[in-house]
């Protein structure tokens, strides 16, 4: 089956989906041991969150970029993915998706959060005919991202190195075998009716 251009898949349960980012040791072990963002962590600036782990490795250089070399899970409540996307605005302007220039940018400029498409990595990190969401948050939906959606945050940074030895070994089916089950996310197509191009 061919894959939609701009889906989101996604490790979800009934309650929860999964996303990924990658910080500092500083921040990405602390948030690890506590459970929750530290004070070092910065709510002022936007935070980008991917439900997919190969787009987070292609990010992250497999966890090997500086700043970079702690890769979380966090786990958060779907209800809050979900307030996060209707709440959304496209990062870039879509004629015919959008009235006009000005609109998308005062919208843009109101919304909490922000939708991105990249292209989806393989193994290889090389880029895949389909796109993976990023979604980014900022004033208010940081807030509720760390204080209200985050279930559980966990360090997956030795699952990245063990599935990026067995790709440097060529030892592909392993590696595919390691990788977090990304599903098609329920109720994806309504949520991203007005945010795909």
């Amino acid at each position: 089956m061919e894959e939609p251009q701009r889906a989101v898949r996604a490790v979800h349960t009934e309650s929860t989906v999964t996303v990924y980012q990658a910080y500092s040791p500083v921040i990405g072990i602390s948030a690890v041991r506590e459970g929750r963002f530290p004070a070092a962590w910065k709510r002022d600036r936007m935070t980008w969150i991917k439900p997919s782990f190969l787009w987070m490795m292609y990010r992250c250089g497999w966890a090997t970029k500086a700043g970079q070399e702690t890769v979380l899970a966090i786990e958060i409540t779907r209800d809050g993915f979900e307030w996060a996307l209707r709440h959304a605005c496209l990062s870039s302007y879509v004629r015919g998706l959008h009235p006009d220039r000005s609109t998308w940018q005062r919208q843009l400029k109101r919304a909490p959060a922000r939708v991105q498409w990249d292209p989806e990595r393989d193994l290889h990190l090389r880029p895949l005919p389909y796109r993976s969401l990023q979604l980014g948050l900022s004033g208010e939906a940081v807030g509720r991202y760390a204080d209200e959606w985050t279930v559980a945050i966990s360090d997956v940074t030795p699952l990245a190195r063990e599935v990026h030895e067995l790709v440097s070994r060529s030892e592909l089916d392993a590696a595919a075998a390691l990788l977090p089950q990304e599903l098609p996310y329920p109720g994806g197509d309504e949520l991203l009716a007005a945010l795909r191009p």
